[in-house]
């Protein structure tokens, strides 16, 4: 992971860890009386930050994040530069992985031979106290001798459309178009109050870009969520879903660690897609991605107009009751504004800097400064520089133009002439 990769994802994480305790004040839903009591009652202990360390705020503190984020946005929830950085977090995600494994294998085992065995192992430098290892496992409740996986669940409903929705990934079977035959993934977001399918969509990959989609398409249909529950998939747990959630006002959860379980009304609902609609399908007959989409819409339209049993209704009709609880987007340009992919990148000396792979030419006012750079995955022709509040295109790069384009005043060279050419 590149420098500028993991800034963005520690900057995300501390973004989205803010928002979340703000998130019942910005969204009108904390039980208190006031919002000072709110940020009071939160503050009274200390918290846990996105790297497992504990802090505690004062409430005044929460009270300056919802100004800031009240005028800015997610931007003024982004921390400034850490004064580590370059020095690693204390449990990366292979440590955090393999202190759950050690924990359903082996759950005798204390936080010190936990500690013991990860540095051993390279997990973590040496330079990591036992400390830390000891205060993840108190708060993420791995301290009992028994299965980590055994969860205290009870069944749940929120009591309006909208409050939080649910979404994940399912395998569907490979179809062959044009010759090549791919897996099919179906990604859908559910919501948790009505069970209205608020969002599905077939794809050839799943990523990140694709659930961006969807969520960006479920969003301009039924307006903004106030929770948003999904697992820790890479489609579903990365730096710019992260704030594209903060800049929405959305507040991302995940479940724990190999508890995709928690999420039982999105699993349950991939399991009445196969038996209601995909086994009755002749797969051999479908021939492209596009016909097959249109056959999951049909579905989908069925499904929220049939009687369902969870909730004794319709989900269409339970919808209708409250579907007016969701905020609206601003307008369609704030809500493709939301969804721009953000990197910061340094421009190099030919004016040029790279994304995934590809090169892009940048005005040449940029060059050996680091640029805040906005982008579509799927249209990269709308990417920009965000720079005091002016966008600045950026462009992919032809080098064969470039020979051509004149720069510092100077005529252009050409090649064809040179040599002795007459």
């Amino acid at each position: 992971m590149s420098k500028d990769t993991e800034t963005t994802r520690n900057d995300a994480e501390i973004a989205q860890f803010r928002f979340a305790l703000i998130a019942p004040v910005v969204q009108g839903l904390f039980p208190d009386a006031s919002a000072t009591a709110y940020y009071k009652r939160v503050t009274a202990s200390p918290l846990t930050l996105p790297d497992g360390s504990t802090i505690t705020y004062s409430y005044k503190t929460l009270e300056k994040w919802k100004s800031l984020y009240t005028i800015g946005g997610l931007d003024a929830l982004m921390p400034n530069a850490r004064s580590d950085k370059g020095i690693p977090r204390a449990l990366n995600e292979d440590a955090i992985a393999e202190i759950y494994r050690i924990k359903e294998e082996h759950p005798r085992m204390n936080a010190t031979q936990i500690h013991d065995h990860l540095i051993r192992e390279s997990f973590i430098p040496a330079t990591v106290s036992v400390d830390c290892v000891q205060r993840f496992i108190r708060h993420n409740d791995l301290k009992a001798a028994r299965n980590p996986n055994l969860r205290d669940r009870k069944a749940y409903e929120e009591d309006a459309f909208g409050k939080i929705w649910q979404a994940d990934t399912c395998y569907l079977p490979h179809i062959t178009e044009d010759g090549r035959t791919r897996r099919v993934y179906c990604i859908m977001i559910i919501d948790d109050h009505s069970r209205l399918l608020v969002g599905g969509q077939l794809f050839y990959n799943d990523n990140a870009c694709n659930f961006q989609k969807v969520l960006k398409d479920a969003i301009a249909t039924y307006g903004i969520p106030d929770k948003l529950y999904v697992d820790n998939g890479c489609s579903y747990s990365n730096e710019q879903l992260s704030m594209i959630c903060v800049s929405l006002g959305v507040l991302l959860l995940h479940t724990k660690i190999r508890d995709g379980a928690s999420k039982g009304k999105v699993e349950r609902h991939f399991r009445t897609l196969k038996e209601r609609w995909l086994y009755t399908l002749d797969i051999s007959a479908i021939s492209s991605l596009s016909q097959f989409n249109g056959m999951l819409k049909d579905y989908m339209r069925s499904y929220n107009t049939t009687f369902h049993r969870g909730i004794d209704g319709i989900p269409l009709e339970r919808y209708q009751n409250s579907k007016d609880h969701p905020r609206k987007p601003q307008s369609r340009q704030w809500l493709d504004d939301c969804f721009y992919n953000r990197i910061t990148r340094k421009v190099r000396k030919d004016s040029t800097i790279t994304i995934d792979k590809v090169c892009y030419d940048v005005p040449m006012q940029f060059i050996s400064a680091k640029v805040d750079i906005r982008y579509l995955p799927d249209d990269m022709s709308s990417a920009y520089i965000l720079f005091d509040g002016e966008k600045f295109p950026i462009h992919q790069t032809n080098r064969n133009d470039n020979c051509h384009t004149k720069r510092n005043n100077l005529p252009a060279i050409d090649y064809s002439k040179a040599g002795g050419a007459s």
